[in-house]
């Protein structure tokens, strides 16, 4: 089957995150290019989240720790509620070559996540007071687990990524277990990062999807993976790909593609891979700042080992 470039899903919108529910919709929600605030949609098909309308679940306040630069949340679904997980910082300065942002979360209980109210948590901490973001969470066997990066000031680079055991959903249990640090040349293009993690359960295998590198053309996909049965709190239990299994695709001129999340399609078993990208290189200033990371979807394959095939950056 032939990689075919279409349009993106949805445009500016960056690290998105969608989520198939058990009452039939397709929830959304992703980084805005004004980064101040929980933007979220739904609806019953992975197309008509295109147009479908957009609600605030939340704003952020105008000081405070949490007051800037609100990125990448994710919306999930643990123990009866509902949970958005997201990266704040309390001003734009750059302090020790990073921003200062810190998790948070916020809960509503409501049916439908896009009515009733969201209750801030507070800080999710993970006993490093360090800067940190792009958590998920999964559950594996009975226990909710989160997943992170985030900076060891020990370790060279911005981030690595991090797992622990959660007590609720907004507090983690036990001490948190380095999994992944950028080691590789792919991973410290431009800046040293592992970032981005999502969770992919298939075949026997517990798979971690992450993005490495810079923000612009440099960035990058990899993958960690483990048995099922497995440890997961056991850093010797996960297998690092020493090579990207996503990245830029000048054929196609999708650069940069990463910060992915996995939902299925109607079908229900069909593998989406949901990924935000650009549509050119010639970026002024900082990437960062630039507002066309555009959300882009397609599906994912699967060799005879039962290990994903990413291809190259497309939709189908």
């Amino acid at each position: 089957m032939q990689d075919t470039v279409l349009k993106p899903l949805i445009e500016q919108r960056a690290d998105p995150y969608i989520y198939k529910h058990t009452d039939g919709y397709y929830y959304f929600t992703a980084s805005v290019p004004q980064y101040d605030r929980i933007e979220l949609r739904r609806a019953k098909t992975i197309a008509g989240l295109a147009t479908a309308p957009t609600v605030d679940a939340w704003v952020k306040p105008d000081t405070g720790p949490y007051s800037e630069l609100i990125w990448a949340p994710e919306m999930h679904f643990n123990m009866g509620a509902w949970y958005v997980y997201f990266a704040a910082a309390p001003s734009r300065e750059i302090k020790y070559k990073l921003f200062q942002h810190r998790m948070y979360a916020i809960r509503n209980t409501n049916a439908n996540p896009l009515e009733g109210t969201w209750e801030f948590m507070g800080q999710v901490d993970t006993g490093i007071d360090t800067f940190c973001l792009d958590a998920t969470t999964f559950n594996h066997n009975g226990v909710l687990y989160y997943l992170w990066a985030q900076k060891d000031n020990e370790i060279e680079g911005n981030s690595n990524l991090y797992i622990a055991k959660m007590k609720t959903p907004w507090q983690i249990e036990g001490k948190p277990v380095l999994l992944s640090k950028p080691e590789y040349d792919w991973e410290i293009r431009g800046f040293w990062v592992n970032e981005g993690p999502s969770v992919l359960r298939r075949n026997g295998k517990i798979f971690i999807s992450y993005s490495a590198s810079a923000t612009d053309e440099n960035y990058a996909m990899g993958l960690l993976w483990a048995d099922e049965n497995a440890d997961l709190l056991d850093p010797a239990v996960w297998t690092k790909s020493r090579e990207p299994v996503f990245r830029t695709c000048y054929d196609h001129g999708i650069y940069g593609p990463g910060h992915n999340s996995f939902t299925y399609a109607e079908d229900g078993d069909t593998v989406m891979l949901v990924y935000h990208a650009r549509t050119y290189t010639e970026i002024v200033g900082d990437p960062l700042w630039n507002p066309d990371r555009h959300t882009f979807v397609k599906p994912l394959r699967w060799d005879e080992n039962g290990m994903p095939v990413f291809g190259r950056p497309s939709t189908l």
